[in-house]
């Protein structure tokens, strides 16, 4: 245990003396600032000293402790620690493993009675505590701003620490794969992010395809409603034709029959072309890492946690009125709550059985090869 704690130290002293380290620590003291110079008033807003009126964005719309929360979820999480500050912890612990198996650095480990394994999983794990250092402290900031600043104290907001380390742990591995592979700083960031790009488009594709999915079967089932209304108003027009016979039950038959064949018509258009392109793209997403999923999890707990259920539900009801290029509605909470039906369980548990095989794959590689 003293020797894995030595190597921990000695690692971190290497992230420590990088000037990337203090520079996403800076960043985030600024994100973190930037929040607390936004401020609401009863009458509209401030930003530092200046002060802007508005009847629509002020204290007595929107409380300061919602709307500073709502300003963490989308600025603090999908912004920042989601996006640029990931990207630059990335760039910052790239170097970790082709500096430590560059000729000379790691001869004076090797010449000690510590397995190669114990190595690479000591230097592996020294890297996500350097990004949780950085989450921590930039969470502590927000935590200070909302409680401050807003007058609510949540707790809650320290659930993004293990979540995005864990989102990031996701795109780290396959950094550490290609570092230990090529020896290589620049291809190890490079492919990386380009992984980081295919994972997330993946992800849009299979969220966009499923929405098409869903749009195509409610304008589908709205259709078989219609079908089976109009049918029901044939069967009662024919009735009554069949005992009192008059021209205008005949004419407003054959207007229903019309009716009936053109709703027929529109509803052998639905082929539901989408099932299957959603269902391979949805496929190929279970054996990869569910980066963008890992975010929304952190989104899902920090609503129910920091009591946002009114901010989200205004923000659904502002998207009842979404439609497709068809103008057919698109079902916007039926889609939330497919996404919803994605547990935890299943978005860490196959993310982290791709992480698993790659670090098996990187330490073999890295266990295996002479120096």
């Amino acid at each position: 245990m003293s020797q894995t704690l030595a190597l921990l130290l000695d690692a971190y002293r290497d992230l420590n003396s990088r000037r990337m380290f203090w520079i996403v620590l800076i960043l985030s003291g600024l994100v973190a600032a930037s929040f607390a110079a936004i401020g609401l008033t009863p009458t509209g807003f401030e930003i530092f000293t200046w002060k802007f009126s508005s009847f629509f964005f002020n204290s007595a719309v929107v409380s300061p402790g919602d709307f500073y929360k709502s300003i963490f979820l989308t600025w603090g999480i999908d912004l920042w620690l989601s996006s640029i500050a990931a990207a630059l912890a990335l760039i910052s612990t790239a170097s970790l493993f082709p500096d430590f198996i560059a000729a000379g650095a790691i001869d004076l480990y090797l010449s000690k009675p510590i397995s190669r394994l114990r190595l690479f999983l000591t230097k592996y794990l020294c890297g996500l505590l350097f990004v949780a250092l950085q989450i921590a402290c930039f969470c502590a900031a927000c935590f200070l701003v909302i409680g401050i600043r807003g007058g609510a104290w949540e707790p809650g907001i320290f659930l993004a620490v293990p979540i995005v380390v864990l989102f990031f742990s996701y795109i780290y591995c396959v950094c550490v794969l290609i570092g230990v592979w090529t020896r290589s700083s620049v291809a190890a960031v490079l492919l990386t992010l380009l992984f980081w790009v295919g994972v997330v488009s993946l992800h849009t594709t299979e969220v966009t395809l499923l929405t098409f999915q869903l749009t195509d079967h409610e304008a589908a089932h709205r259709i078989d409603i219609q079908i089976e209304g109009t049918e029901k108003h044939i069967a009662q027009v024919q009735n009554i034709s069949a005992t009192r016979p008059t021209t205008r039950s005949s004419a407003r038959l054959s207007t229903l029959q019309s009716q009936l064949a053109e709703e027929q018509t529109r509803r052998s258009a639905y082929h539901y072309a989408f099932d299957r392109p959603h269902e391979i793209f949805y496929d190929a997403m279970i054996v990869l890492p569910k980066t963008a999923e890992t975010v929304q999890l952190l989104h899902r707990m920090l609503i129910s946690s920091a009591r946002l259920q009114r901010v989200a539900g205004d923000q659904d009801d502002s998207n009842q009125n979404r439609v497709d290029l068809n103008g057919n509605p698109v079902p916007v909470a039926q889609l939330q709550a497919e996404l919803n039906r994605r547990t935890a369980g299943w978005i860490i548990g196959t993310s982290l059985g791709f992480e698993a095989v790659i670090l098996l794959l990187a330490a073999w590689i890295f266990c295996r090869r002479d120096y």
